[in-house]
């Protein structure tokens, strides 16, 4: 069967007015077209639709069975058409962003804050999670967006990523602001560091594998008071003065209660990227989601002298 929906509005048209001419007109059509609608509509279905007398059309039993089914076949021809253009027109949609825990405390509350108020009728998935599970999720088609910071575009994908550098930061070490300045020059040496009561991360973060790493090549031993919690946990234990620890610089913005003092050289910095599928063009909806991202990334640049532009 090959019914269409220009053959069941010619038909509901018909039934409305009961003329096949003034219902031509209607629907501007010639009325040798529409009657030929309805004709090969009728050998579609194997029943004639309409009583042809002359100056009466009427619907036959075939006719008023049809009739209910057409007007909600064509009003749903219509929802589809509105809610195309709604997505079309970013009224309407859905995007999935990812993003590690340390973007997620820092600049993804931003993105989604500016987003959301351009576009409110946008449904935002976030989903937080390590690197190699962000990168996975790209694979699979989970996720639409993500956003990796340097270390994170080491993990293996049996899909190739189209990745934009946002922008570079250093790390810096947070203590609290209630209590002295942890160094008594502008930065502090990672000798120094080591020698401080340290709330380190979960071994799974990229975050904890780069310290780890900068530790080791310098022969040095951290002292680890607190091993384990998530980022929000490690903020408010440095802020309650239990230690101090290693984060990127966007993570201590907006925290009063935190101090950031720069590393001494050599510096341990991170490149935070925008990443999807290669294969696969973002919707207008998850286009729009990028540029915001992009445009809030460039507003961080030069935030407390820690954040540059990605080279």
């Amino acid at each position: 069967m090959t019914m269409n929906l220009e053959q069941l509005r010619g038909f509901v048209e018909i039934a409305r007015i009961g003329n096949f001419t003034r219902a031509a007109e209607e629907l501007h059509l010639a009325q040798p077209s529409l009657s030929r609608q309805i004709s090969t509509l009728e050998r579609e279905l194997g029943s004639e639709l309409f009583h042809r007398a002359r100056g009466n059309i009427s619907l036959t039993a075939a006719g008023e069975v049809l009739l209910p089914y057409a007007r909600r076949m064509l009003a749903d021809a219509a929802s589809v058409r509105r809610e195309m253009a709604e997505i079309a027109g970013l009224r309407r949609g859905r995007v999935r962003l990812g993003a590690p825990p340390s973007l997620c405390g820092s600049i993804v509350p931003d993105v989604v804050s500016t987003f959301r108020a351009a576009h409110p009728g946008i449904e935002l998935e976030i989903t937080e999670r390590g690197s190699r599970g962000l990168v996975a999720a790209l694979a699979e088609g989970v996720l639409d967006l993500a956003l990796l910071a340097s270390s994170d575009a080491a993990a293996a994908s049996p899909v190739s990523l189209t990745r934009t550098a946002l922008l570079a930061e250093d790390l810096v070490v947070i203590s609290s602001a209630e209590r002295p300045e942890i160094c008594s020059g502008r930065a502090i040496a990672l000798a120094a560091v080591a020698d401080l009561p340290l709330i380190a991360f979960p071994r799974s973060y990229e975050l904890r594998a780069a310290t780890d790493a900068a530790f080791a090549a310098a022969g040095l031993t951290a002292e680890v008071v607190v091993e384990g919690p998530e980022m929000d946990t490690v903020l408010r234990f440095v802020e309650r003065g239990v230690g101090v620890a290693v984060v990127p610089a966007m993570v201590a913005l907006g925290h009063p209660g935190l101090r950031a003092t720069p590393m001494a050289a050599p510096k341990l910095t991170r490149t935070v990227s925008l990443a999807h599928r290669a294969d696969m063009m973002p919707t207008r909806a998850a286009a729009a989601l990028r540029d915001t991202i992009i445009a809030t990334a460039d507003a961080l640049v030069g935030s407390g002298g820690f954040i540059t532009k990605a080279e």
